[in-house]
């Protein structure tokens, strides 16, 4: 035999032997351990005045059908574009019309409010206040705006018991403010103002009943230096981040989550959950520069982030708080590219099956790019937060959701690409397989400057056989792929059409949602076996039909 065919030969029993290494064996009739779909406890959304657009409505109406969303969390409830304050011949009464529009859409569509108590009336600010935003959210305390404060989130949380009703309330979560350690963006005050504004909105908001939900501190993404620890943030920077050899090594921690906890302590208050945003990556200021940098964290940081967390609230005086992670993302850019392409579907994938049984929500920013953070996209395909883009069209990170709310209730098996479990209801299996490659574990995709290195990555090998089901059960196999699902490659090859036509906008709303199809059928023993390479990126949901 030639050389060239022995060592053909040596490959295909080496191949054999690896793939039945490999393999994974799962009877459909096994044991089950419950879970909870976390992900789809909240997803979030950008200002309130946005909502009341047609457009919004018609996509929070989709992803509530078809990713099971139960709440949305938006900024800016009480920014005067939602006028819940009104001068009219000089007297000043509070209107909640803007309000009670949006809050009523949502609930005919079967999706409550994760409301986020933020910002401030303009009558409640600084005479010359900073403000965030195009649409100028005001962020610094203005003088005796605490008292003024107490009363609005007191009057408008009667006002939602009044119209909504007691029940429907008590299942609401009222959450105060949005990041306010960030001083320089989202709250021109000090930590101490901060602890004050909370105590405010808790005393408020329980005054209304004593059952109502009330949490905070709705920190930015974990940090490995001292930067939030004074009063307001040090702008001066901290070498840490700049100098490691390896910034996964560092440890890292939430913002303000510890010393407000002690706060509440001390002053009595009730934490019924904590919400802080465990974002995989930092902006730290380099003060050897004075000029910022982004880094981009592992990709099991979030899930590292999150038992940090949960350690803190066992150890404190709330061990029984809820844990809501009100926004998360590969990044807080609503400019990164990477938001529009494949890569962040399987992190999504990965890091919430990792999660399970560690957070009450993680929430999604955002479902739409129905965005106006930085003012309108100059493209339609501008590296938005969404899932959805301005034009309906959906993207990878749309069809990861879809997916994951297709899975049962009760976990069969996992292994790090690989989740597969039955509906308790019916007892039919549904599994994901999905391929965050290895060779990309030591940084998220949430890059701008280099798409392409995501392009490539290492390939899976799944191989799983799955026993005691019915001869003859019929399996669907979706594949989310560079071809299939992936909208912004198809517009690419179209030319990029700038905005496109309404015709083309039909034909793109086609491909987006359309996965590559196919039907596998269990053999008369009641045996399934599926062996194939899975792709970086891809993900594949394998779903019993009959």
């Amino acid at each position: 035999m030639q050389l060239k065919n022995i060592f053909i030969l040596i490959v295909m029993v080496l191949t054999q032997l690896v793939s039945a290494q490999n393999n994974v064996t799962i009877s459909a009739t096994s044991e089950g351990e419950k879970f909870d779909h976390f992900w789809s406890k909240c997803v979030g959304a950008g200002r309130a005045n946005e909502a009341l657009r047609a457009g919004w409505l018609e996509q929070l109406e989709l992803v509530h059908q078809t990713c099971g969303f139960e709440t949305v969390r938006f900024h800016g409830l009480f920014h005067d574009d939602m006028f819940p304050i009104v001068t009219e011949r000089g007297k000043t009464t509070y209107n909640w019309q803007y309000i009670d529009d949006v809050f009523d859409r949502m609930l005919e569509l079967d999706v409550r409010p994760f409301v986020e108590l933020s910002y401030f009336p303009k009558t409640m600010a600084a005479e010359n206040s900073q403000t965030v935003f195009w649409w100028k959210a005001y962020t610094t305390p203005g003088e005796g705006y605490l008292g003024k404060w107490h009363d609005l989130v007191k009057t408008f949380t009667q006002h939602c018991v009044d119209r909504y009703g007691m029940d429907e309330v008590r299942t609401w979560y009222f959450e105060v403010w949005n990041e306010p350690n960030l001083c320089r963006a989202f709250f021109d005050g000090t930590k101490s103002q901060y602890f004050d504004l909370y105590k405010a909105s808790v005393k408020a908001v329980r005054s209304v009943d004593s059952l109502l939900k009330v949490g905070g501190p709705s920190t930015s993404n974990f940090v490995a230096d001292d930067r939030y620890k004074g009063e307001r943030e040090d702008t001066k920077g901290f070498t840490k981040t700049f100098t490691a050899e390896n910034i996964n090594d560092l440890a890292w921690r939430g913002v303000w989550i510890e010393d407000f906890l002690e706060y509440c302590k001390k002053e009595n208050l009730p934490v019924d959950f904590v919400t802080t945003h465990p974002y995989p990556t930092d902006y730290p200021l380099d003060p050897r520069t004075g000029k910022g940098k982004d880094f981009s964290r592992f990709v099991n940081s979030t899930m590292i982030d999150i038992k940090w967390l949960n350690e803190v609230i066992a150890n404190s005086a709330y061990p029984d708080a809820e844990i809501h992670l009100t926004e998360w993302n590969t990044s807080p850019n609503s400019r990164d590219a990477m938001h529009d392409f494949l890569p962040p579907a399987a992190y999504i994938t990965k890091v919430n099956l990792d999660c399970i049984g560690l957070t009450n929500s993680l929430a999604f920013w955002i479902f739409t790019d129905i965005f106006e953070e930085k003012g309108g996209g100059a493209s339609i395909f501008h590296g938005g937060f969404g899932m959805i883009n301005y034009q309906g069209l959906v993207k990878p990170t749309y069809h990861a959701y879809k997916m994951l709310h297709q899975l049962g209730d009760e976990k069969l098996f996992k292994n790090d690409f690989l989740f597969v479990s039955r509906k308790s209801g019916n007892g039919k299996v549904v599994a994901l397989a999905y391929n965050y490659p290895e060779d990309h574990y030591q940084a998220v995709p949430a890059s701008i400057k280099k798409i392409e290195k995501y392009e490539e990555g290492k390939s899976r090998q799944l191989n799983v056989t799955m026993t005691d089901l019915k001869p003859g059960t019929q399996f669907k196999i979706e594949t989310l792929d560079k071809d299939h699902g992936n909208i912004y490659n198809y517009w690419e090859k179209m030319g990029k059409p700038e905005p496109p036509t309404r015709e083309q906008i039909k034909v793109m709303k086609d491909y987006a949602n359309n996965l590559k199809t196919e039907i596998i059928i269990a053999d008369k023993d009641g045996k399934l076996t599926i062996n194939r390479e899975i792709a970086a990126w891809n993900v594949l949901l394998i779903q019993q039909i009959n």
